[in-house]
């Protein structure tokens, strides 16, 4: 743990007293979003200490040219980076001639920042001296709006409390933004157009090289003690910037306030030549409707949110506010509306990692969004990877593969491969296992089969001709095997048969030839048009399982374990917990060349293996997997500690399993990896929802059955959640003394309870 000022609480998150070192940190935690924009939480105000700026647009990326001292030959171009958008929500404020800075004030006093999750609103006040001796008391409030997702709202309230004086409020937008993250420090941005009407502002800008039309806009109102005052503010610009002027001789004890209207129009939903016309539209509706009512909007439509998606759990605060801090961020972040985005590792919260997808979204989102949104939420994240399958197949075209093989990016925006490490992006080939999982997964929890046969057969077959085509037949053991791979540990690059990778991708092939013989027995106009699209044939599938069934799979008798790779063994296997802990973590304190020789795990690797197949394995093969590996593992990464929460509850090892739970919840808030400053951890907040759900809720499917095998950790006095099963809600209530399940539905419903059949009705409370 490196950070505890957070204040634990059910539904807020908390922060009292300002403190400079904490700015960047909890500009990442109080972050938000709406799923088509979002931003960190900056000040309104100018602040001239340590910040990390950043308003961010869904979809919206530039390609940033790859830096490397070694070209190699398929390497991709560029680095898709999410860029740092135009600015609209800076609001200077001067008081006497005198700028409000809280870096540079003489006494700030009673600062508290409050991030809403309950209704979607982030709440600032303080109490602050000037150096002219002015004290003010300041509150602001502000959201992005989810009924009118181009639009955000400030209202920024200011008292003078030991004098009048004059206060000018500046709104303002600025294009002339630079990105944290950046290669070359190319210019992303070039503005175009810098305009006002009335108390509207407008800057066109346009993205380089990409050509993303923008509009970023503003629209501003001021009162004093709730009475609209002001109407005709100066206004002045520059070529990046747009500013007006609200000027008011204040009284002590009257609130000066203004609100402040902006966001983005985009060509992504727009003409590119009506980004102005579409900008006072909203705008218009905005002003229409004032930010209060824009704010009791908000609070409906996060209470309809919460109502499907919330886990509660009782008695134990801080495990409560991470799950909700979690849940919150990931619909902050996707709203599953838009089949052309998806859900970027670090959100709206930071610049690190770049792209729009990893594998992440297939092997950690999908369940969550499958569970608590319509199933067409998770059925747009597989359709965006069937409309990147040229793209898919270009990428192994590039790499040497032929007919048809498909290797789905680690990193995209647009379907083609743009991460710049060669061990991730040449090796760690095991992302289209988790893309064909999630098309099997996708079906076995809703029942909607026809996603396959309308595309996802297509990425099936483009999947398994790339495994057929990576294995290579060894007469020296007879088998096949998949060599120079990284696996989901990505400290061991470069290594032969990761028991992960080969085991998925044996399992790939197997799976699409079933789908192959059920699309061509129950939808043969499908298959038909499949077949002739993809030139299948029974040869060529003949040779797909000559590779399945021979495949290897590394395996030690001593220790009767599979082995991660072939020279695991051949590694000075000292444990974490014999580990000096002033080295951790090692990847900011070792030599990459130090870490590849270690034993040392950054994440579930085997064992995610046996997360996915849970079906194919015993509870003694994964207690004997779990023993040997997680004493290696040192959590590195955020997607690590949902595994281990979920292997170590079905193991009924709940200690652990809290204590990974508590790691992959409260990740970012107690900046358990020493990074909250870049931004948060996206996706890997769904695997904290797994973490309850399947870990300690033991939500599986089970022979087209919903299961659950229900426990509750000692330091919880109950929880629940909801799970939209094929269109029914089912609501799962544990305690320390029983489960009880209702359901929302119109139809009685079977499950499977600690493996025995119960039927549930609607309406009907069921005790187990």
């Amino acid at each position: 743990m490196n950070l505890d000022y957070i204040i634990p609480n059910n539904w807020s998150i908390l922060e009292e007293g300002f403190d400079p070192n904490q700015v960047k940190a909890s500009e990442s935690l109080f972050s938000i979003g709406n799923g088509a924009m979002g931003q960190r939480a900056n000040f309104e105000e100018k602040y001239s200490g340590p910040t990390f700026q950043g308003s961010y647009i869904a979809g919206v990326y530039y390609p940033d040219k790859t830096r490397v001292g070694w070209w190699k030959n398929g390497y991709p171009e560029y680095f898709a980076k999410v860029i740092n958008a135009p600015s609209w929500i800076g609001i200077n404020v001067t008081i006497n001639d005198e700028q409000l800075d809280l870096f540079a004030c003489k006494n700030v006093k009673d600062f508290r920042r409050e991030l809403n999750m309950k209704e979607g609103w982030l709440f600032r006040s303080f109490v602050a001296t000037l150096q002219n001796n002015i004290e003010v008391e300041v509150k602001t409030t502000r959201f992005l709006s989810l009924d009118l997702d181009e639009i955000g709202a400030i209202n920024f309230n200011i008292k003078p409390l030991n004098s009048d004086v004059e206060i000018t409020f500046q709104p303002y937008l600025d294009s002339g933004i630079t990105n944290e993250d950046t290669n070359w420090d190319d210019k992303f941005w070039d503005t175009l157009n810098v305009s006002h009407e009335n108390n509207q502002a407008f800057i066109q800008a346009k993205t380089m090289k990409t050509d993303f039309y923008t509009c970023t806009f503003m629209e501003s109102q001021v009162f004093i003690d709730g009475k609209s005052v002001i109407n005709k503010p100066d206004f002045a610009s520059d070529a990046h910037l747009a500013s007006f002027s609200y000027t008011y001789n204040v009284k002590k004890d009257e609130t000066y306030t203004i609100h402040k209207f902006g966001g983005y129009t985009v060509d992504r939903n727009h003409d590119k030549n009506e980004l102005v016309a579409a900008a006072k539209s909203i705008l218009s509706k905005a002003t229409d409707a004032g930010f209060s009512k824009l704010l009791d909007n908000q609070k409906e439509a996060w209470a309809k949110i919460w109502d499907m998606a919330d886990i509660t759990i009782d008695g134990d605060v801080k495990a409560q506010q991470g799950i909700r801090f979690n849940i919150f961020h990931l619909n902050q972040t996707y709203s599953g509306t838009d089949a052309t985005l998806n859900i970027g590792p670090k959100g709206f919260t930071g610049e690190k990692y770049g792209g729009s997808t990893y594998w992440d979204t297939e092997a950690y989102c999908i369940p969550f969004y499958m569970a608590t949104k319509d199933q067409e939420v998770a059925r747009n994240l597989l359709k965006y990877r069937y409309n990147h399958l040229e793209k898919a197949i270009e990428n192994a075209e590039k790499l040497g593969f032929s007919n048809g093989a498909a290797l789905y990016p680690m990193v995209t925006m647009n379907g083609e491969e743009c991460h710049n490490e060669w061990e991730i992006t040449f090796e760690e080939i095991h992302r289209n296992g988790a893309i064909a999982f999630a098309i099997f997964n996708y079906y076995r929890y809703t029942g909607d089969f026809s996603y396959i046969p309308e595309m996802g057969l297509e990425v099936l077959i483009g999947i398994s001709r790339f495994w057929h085509q990576r294995a290579n037949f060894s007469t020296h053991k007879n088998k096949y095997m998949i060599l120079g791979v990284t696996g989901p540990n990505e400290y061991e690059n470069n290594v032969n048969n990761n028991w992960y990778t080969n085991y998925i991708a044996k399992w790939c092939i197997d799976y699409t030839l079933e789908t192959i013989e059920k699309v061509k027995e129950g939808h043969s106009v499908d298959f038909e048009r499949i077949s002739g699209k993809t030139n299948i044939s029974h040869e060529e599938l003949a040779l797909w399982k000559k590779v399945a069934d021979n495949m290897y799979f590394p395996y030690s008798e001593e220790h009767n374990v599979f082995l991660q790779q072939d020279g695991f063994l051949d590694k000075e296997l000292i444990t974490v917990e014999d580990l000096d802990q002033a080295q951790r973590p090692i990847n900011q304190k070792w030599s990459w060349d130090r870490i590849l020789r270690s034993p040392y795990i950054k994440q579930a690797d085997i064992l995610q293996g046996f997360y996915f197949f849970e079906d194919d394995f015993s509870t003694e093969e994964l207690e004997r997997h779990f023993k040997f590996y997680e004493p290696f593992t040192v959590h590195e990464s955020s997607l690590s500690p949902c595994v281990h929460s979920i292997q170590a509850a079905k193991l009924d090892r709940m200690d652990q399993a809290y204590t990974f739970y508590l790691r992959t919840s409260r990740l970012d808030l107690d900046d358990y990896n020493h990074e909250v400053h870049e931004g948060l951890h996206i996706t890997s907040m769904a695997g904290t929802w797994m973490s309850i759900v399947e870990g300690f809720g033991g939500m599986r499917i089970k022979n087209d059955t919903l299961s659950f095998e229900p426990k509750i950790p000692n330091q919880w006095d109950a929880y629940s959640f909801k799970v939209n099963f094929r269109n029914q809600i089912i609501k799962v209530s544990v305690n320390q003394n029983e489960t009880q399940f209702q359901l929302e539905g119109d139809t009685d419903l079977q499950i499977l309870v600690n493996g025995k059949e119960l039927t549930i009705s609607p309406n009907n409370l069921v005790t187990v």
